[in-house]
């Protein structure tokens, strides 16, 4: 695919990125990345309403090549060879997440479909290490381990049943946690914009070939564009360039912890937008979800306060 296949600071064993730079830096990054997933937790309500006007595979066509050609004003021009292939590869994983995630908002409700999704959480370490043999420190996996129960919790009663939508939003999630996995793995040798602008446009193309089989060729009617121009320039173009930045420069399990927030924001706004409501079990889950993310960005920072990451620990 591309790019550096030495060290890419996967090995949290060894050097750490989080931990070379200063507190205010991880932080920015942090923030960053929980930026995109207040984005992307806001758009399933969008992209629900969108796909109920227009089909999924239009959507998805017009949406990544409004990003891509958002992106290529600055992006194009630093394109290279390598570069292209590895954003075709990373950007096919990608169009078979959106696909399934996509197809599956057409059977559930955002909520639930923000709460699945989450799920990447648990295929992120586990991409990292059967592909790339990273070993992923304890108190990760224990903070792993804590999302997908607050995941699980916020689950509780959200549906009465297992939903198609549901099932086809599991691909979805492990799909997103490879494109993770691989993203950090592959973004330190390509410019951030050029990588993720690739990216866009095979998801385009995909969507584009697919389009004419599946559904009828028409433009855009009037109440679509909006989100098309949302999610393109916004959801799609912003964020993936924010996240191609951010995952040069973290590893591919904290960012996973960080976008875990995204089914916490998904919830919320199917409260603000759609009316779906929490229980206060579900509530608990969130909480569970936040703890576990402040500390797997605080413990890291206490380590090293005191000496040092020792292996192992």
């Amino acid at each position: 695919m591309g790019g550096p296949t030495g060290n890419t600071g996967f090995d949290v064993q060894g050097s750490d990125p989080m931990l070379s730079g200063g507190a205010g830096r991880n932080l920015g990054l942090t923030l960053l990345l929980v930026g995109v997933a207040v984005v992307w937790g806001w758009t399933f309500k969008v992209v629900q309403d969108a796909i109920v006007a227009y089909g999924v595979l239009s959507f998805l066509a017009v949406r990544f090549a409004i990003a891509a050609v958002t992106l290529s004003p600055l992006s194009a021009r630093r394109m290279k060879r390598s570069t292209l292939l590895a954003g075709v590869g990373i950007g096919l994983v990608l169009a078979v997440g959106y696909i399934f995630q996509t197809v599956g908002l057409k059977y559930t409700r955002p909520t639930n479909s923000g709460l699945v999704t989450g799920l990447f959480v648990v295929f992120v370490p586990f991409f990292d290490l059967s592909l790339f043999g990273v070993r992923i420190r304890r108190f990760l996996w224990l903070a792993v381990g804590a999302s997908l129960v607050g995941m699980v919790l916020m689950s509780v009663e959200s549906s009465g049943d297992l939903r198609t939508g549901d099932m086809l939003t599991v691909v979805a999630a492990a799909a997103f946690g490879l494109h993770i996995s691989l993203l950090s793995r592959y973004s330190r040798g390509h410019d951030s914009g050029a990588l993720a602008m690739a990216q866009m446009l095979t998801v385009a193309v995909v969507a584009g070939v697919a389009w004419p089989f599946f559904e009828q060729v028409r433009l855009p009617p009037a109440e679509v564009w909006w989100a098309l121009g949302v999610t393109g320039v916004l959801a799609s173009a912003v964020a993936f360039y924010v996240q191609t930045y951010v995952q040069r420069r973290l590893t591919a399990v904290r960012t996973g912890m960080i976008f875990t927030t995204e089914p916490l924001f998904a919830a919320m706004f199917g409260y603000l937008l759609a009316g779906d409501r929490l229980t206060p079990l579900q509530l608990a889950g969130a909480a569970l979800l936040m703890c576990a993310i402040v500390t797997s960005e605080i413990v890291p920072a206490w380590l090293k306060a005191r000496g040092g990451l020792p292996n192992g620990e």
